[in-house]
């Protein structure tokens, strides 16, 4: 075949830990692709650290996001902003990943210029639209213009084939964010180790990380998350509660002014990623309304509870990795309670890592040799 010209499309740290072994994969072919890197730049410091760690570098920087700017806002600037980079460079195919307002402006551009888009985690359904919310109606109209649909599992080839999208666009391919994982070396986690130390964390067997952004948690709900944090945090002294705080306002002021005086809890900056990995290999429990973090603790048999009521990660539910306690205090607290209450050793699950084995990247990259071939 000849030489395609690949842009791949992210503005998250999610995305780009889930996008960078694809990347990573397609360079290793430089006879076969030219790939392009396009960063929204919809979490600017995240996105752009988490490139650094994976030696990358965006091609196109566009440096969408404005305070408190609303959904409507961000779309309309994001998709002007990348009409003008198809408008100006030849463009074969667009690489998406995941359910953000980066991967929907992306899959619609595309598909204005009649450019074929791939769409990697394709499938993931919660099938209430406003939980997650925007994202589930976000990944939903993604599909309908995408090319290839990469499912990380067998139940997400199964939803898509109930929407009618043709078995010959869908490709079960394990999740990419396992094959990232093994991208980390024992010097990284040196030096997340390091990090730590100076930060005076301890990592010991008495740690709880805990990740709280979404959009629907917002309001009362994260009152009734940070009220069971409280509690947790008094009747468990001995352990330390890790809390990366994300910088929307919405979310960093309201922990800081509950929990910034605990001196169990500490509250840091976002980390890149090594420094997240490294937290989730030794927490003793999460509690989390991350997808990410969901697809990834099973890795270290780490217990996850997951704050939301509704998630497109099933598989981990049903394999007993992850529960379900929304923003609900009491479900948040007694689950918790029953994981601090015993020993690391005794709360570590065992069953296997349902999202992938880490050769995802490999098995995307020849599906898009075989569609262009």
């Amino acid at each position: 075949m000849d030489k395609k010209n690949i842009l791949f499309v992210f503005g998250t740290r999610p995305e780009v830990i889930k996008l960078a072994p694809v990347i990573l994969e397609m360079k290793k072919y430089p006879d076969l692709y030219n790939v392009l890197i396009c960063n929204t730049e919809q979490q600017k410091e995240l996105s752009n650290q988490t490139l650094s760690y994976f030696n990358l570098k965006a091609d196109f920087n566009l440096d969408v996001m404005r305070t408190n700017q609303s959904l409507a806002s961000v779309q309309s600037r994001i998709l002007t902003a990348l009409d003008n980079v198809y408008e100006t460079n030849k463009i074969d195919a667009t690489v998406v990943q995941g359910d953000t307002m980066t991967v929907l402006c992306g899959a619609l551009t595309s598909f204005y210029r009649k450019i074929p888009v791939f769409h990697v985690e394709a499938g993931l359904r919660s099938y209430d639209i406003y939980e997650p919310f925007p994202e589930e109606i976000m990944r939903q109209m993604t599909t309908r213009v995408a090319e290839l649909n990469f499912a990380p599992t067998e139940k997400n080839r199964q939803a898509l084939l109930k929407e009618d999208i043709s078995d010959s666009k869908i490709f079960v391919v394990g999740n990419t964010v396992i094959d990232a994982l093994f991208c980390l070396s024992d010097e990284t986690l040196d030096d997340a180790a390091k990090f730590f130390k100076n930060k005076n964390v301890d990592i010991n067997d008495r740690l709880v990380l805990i990740t709280v952004h979404r959009r629907e948690n917002h309001g009362e709900r994260i009152n009734r998350i940070l009220d069971a944090i409280e509690y947790l945090a008094n009747e468990y002294k001995e352990h330390t509660f890790v809390i990366p705080v994300h910088p929307n306002p919405n979310v960093k002021d309201k922990i800081h002014s509950r929990l910034e005086n605990y001196s169990n809890i500490k509250l840091l900056t976002p980390l890149d990623y090594p420094n997240l990995v490294y937290l989730m290999k030794h927490a003793k429990l999460i509690l989390t309304d991350s997808g990410g973090i969901q697809e990834e603790a099973p890795s270290f048999g780490c217990p996850t509870l997951v704050m939301r009521y509704e998630t497109e990660r099933q598989e981990g539910i049903d394999a007993g990795v992850s529960k379900l306690v929304g923003a609900d205090y009491e479900k948040i607290v007694s689950e918790a309670e029953e994981i601090l209450s015993g020993s690391f050793i005794s709360t570590r699950l065992k069953a296997q890592n349902p999202y992938g084995q880490g050769n995802s990247a490999h098995t995307i990259e020849r599906t898009i040799y075989r569609y262009f071939s």
